[in-house]
C-alpha cells in the first residue's frame, strides 16, 4: 500500500488526537513493511543457496567417472605422491588430490583415480566382498577338541608341532634358532577326519577358524578369483589369530599346463595369488594357513616346495585299531545296550572311513526310535552296519592312488 492509498483512506487529521492515530497507524505499516522484506530476502538467500547446489551437481555429473585402484607404496617426499596400480595390472605414480591433505595413506587403501592423471580424489571404503563375508568363519571357541577325533594320534601329534606350538608358544622357536612351518597340508581319502582335525586345533589354540572351499575360488571373470585370495587372507588377518583352511585345494592348485584353455589360465592366476600371500606371511605371525586334499598326485610341486606347505600330512584308511578308537568316540554319548561285542563291529567295518562310522552310530540311532525304544540294541548296529557298508563299493580305490 502506498501513500496515496495511505491518503485515500484517510482525510488530513485536524488535531493531535488525530495525528498520533495517524502516526501509529503509518509506523504499523512500516513494521509490517520490513517484515515483507526480511521474508522476501530469506527466500532470496534459499535460492541462491539451491542455484548454487544445482550448479555443483550439474558439474559432478559432468565429470568423467573415477577409477578404483590400489596404493603400492607412499613416496616420502613434499609432492605427496604414491605409487598405485590401477587395472589392467599397471602401475603409475601420482600425485594426490587437495581433498586428502588431512588423509593417511598407507600401502593397501582402496582408492578412487581420475581419469586424466590417475590422481588420487579419494580413499574408498575397505570392506570386504559379502561373497567372503558368507564363508565358514567360526570364531573362539570352537566345540570340536582332540578328544572328538579317533585314531589319528600321530596325524594329531604332527599338527600341533606345526600349527599349535607356534600359535601358543612363539618364544620356544625363538629360543632355538628356527622358523616355525607356515602351513600344513593335508592328504587322504574323503572321510578321515581332515576337516575335523583342522577345526580341532583351532579350538586347542583359541582361535579364528576360516574355512573355504577351493572350488568356490574358481570363476569366469578375470582377477576375480584372485581377488577372493586377498580378501580371504586379508580378513584372517582382521581375526587373527586365525587358522585358514582351504579344503579341495586341487581345485586352483593343480599342476599347470602349457596348453591351458582360458578358463585353466584363470585357475591358474588364482593359484599364483595364493602363492604369493602364503609367501608373504610372516613366519612367526599369527595366522597358520591349512591346506587340504584326496588328489594330491594332481597338485603342482610350486605348491609342495618348504616355505609354503613345510609338512604333509597324509590320513590314511583308519585300521582296526583306529575304527575301535572311531566308534568309542562316537559311542560315548549313546545309550546302548550292555555288553555290546565292538569287535564284531570292527571286523564288519573293513574299508569305512570316520565319517562312515560316524553314519553307522547315527543309523543306529535311528532304528532304536523307530522300534519305539530308548536303547540301541546290537542288532540295530548290525543293521546299520549293513545299511552304510553295502552303499560303499566292494573294490576299495587302490592305496596309492591319493599318493
Amino acid at each position: 500500500m502506498g501513500l496515496s492509498e495511505i491518503n485515500s483512506n484517510f482525510r488530513k487529521p485536524e488535531n493531535n488526537e488525530e495525528i498520533s492515530l495517524y502516526i501509529k497507524y503509518l509506523e504499523k505499516k512500516i513494521k509490517d513493511y520490513d517484515t515483507e522484506v526480511n521474508l522476501l530476502k530469506s527466500e532470496l538467500s534459499k535460492l541462491d543457496y539451491d542455484i548454487k547446489s544445482f550448479k555443483a551437481e550439474i558439474e559432478r555429473l559432468g565429470e568423467l567417472p573415477l577409477l578404483t585402484g590400489n596404493i603400492i607404496d607412499v613416496l616420502d617426499d613434499e609432492n605427496r605422491r604414491a605409487i598405485v596400480n590401477c587395472p589392467p595390472n599397471a602401475s603409475y605414480i601420482v600425485n594426490v588430490s587437495g581433498r586428502l591433505q588431512n588423509e593417511k595413506l598407507i600401502p593397501g587403501l582402496s582408492v578412487a583415480l581420475n581419469q586424466r592423471n590417475f590422481a588420487i580424489m579419494e580413499i574408498l571404503p575397505n570392506e570386504i566382498d559379502p561373497f567372503i563375508k558368507g564363508m565358514e568363519v567360526i570364531d573362539p571357541p570352537i566345540d570340536v577338541s582332540y578328544n572328538d577325533i579317533g585314531g589319528l594320534e600321530n596325524q594329531i601329534q604332527e599338527v600341533r608341532e606345526i600349527i599349535e606350538l607356534p600359535l601358543m608358544k612363539p618364544e620356544l622357536f625363538d629360543k632355538i634358532g628356527i622358523d616355525p612351518p607356515k602351513g600344513v597340508l593335508f592328504h587322504g581319502f574323503p572321510g578321515t577326519g581332515k576337516t575335523l582335525l583342522a577345526k580341532a586345533v583351532a579350538h586347542e589354540a583359541n582361535t579364528t577358524f576360516i574355512k573355504v572351499v577351493g572350488t568356490e575360488l574358481v570363476h569366469k571373470f578375470i582377477g576375480e578369483g584372485a581377488q577372493y585370495v586377498r580378501e580371504i587372507f586379508k580378513l584372517a588377518r582382521e581375526k587373527a589369530p586365525t587358522i585358514l583352511f582351504i579344503d579341495e585345494l586341487d581345485a586352483i592348485g593343480s599342476v599347470r599346463m602349457e596348453d591351458a584353455t582360458s578358463g585353466d589360465r584363470e585357475v591358474n592366476r588364482t593359484l599364483m595369488q595364493l602363492l604369493s600371500e602364503l609367501d608373504g606371511f610372516d613366519l612367526r605371525g599369527n595366522i597358520k594357513f591349512i591346506g587340504a586334499t584326496n588328489r594330491f598326485d594332481i597338485l603342482d610341486p610350486a605348491l609342495l616346495r618348504p616355505g609354503r606347505f613345510d609338512r604333509i600330512v597324509e590320513f590314511p584308511l583308519p585300521d582296526e585299531k583306529a575304527r575301535e578308537e572311531i566308534f568309542r568316540v562316537h559311542m560315548r554319548n549313546l545309550n546302548f545296550e550292555e555288553n555290546i561285542e565292538l569287535k564284531r563291529f570292527i571286523a564288519l567295518t573293513k574299508g569305512a572311513m570316520g565319517s562312515d562310522i560316524k553314519g553307522i552310530c547315527t543309523e543306529a540311532g535311528m532304528y532304536a526310535i523307530r522300534r519305539n525304544s530308548e536303547i540301541i540294541s546290537y542288532e540295530d548296529f548290525i543293521m546299520a552296519i549293513d545299511k552304510i557298508m553295502s552303499k560303499k563299493t566292494e573294490d576299495l580305490p587302490p592305496s596309492n592312488i591319493f599318493l
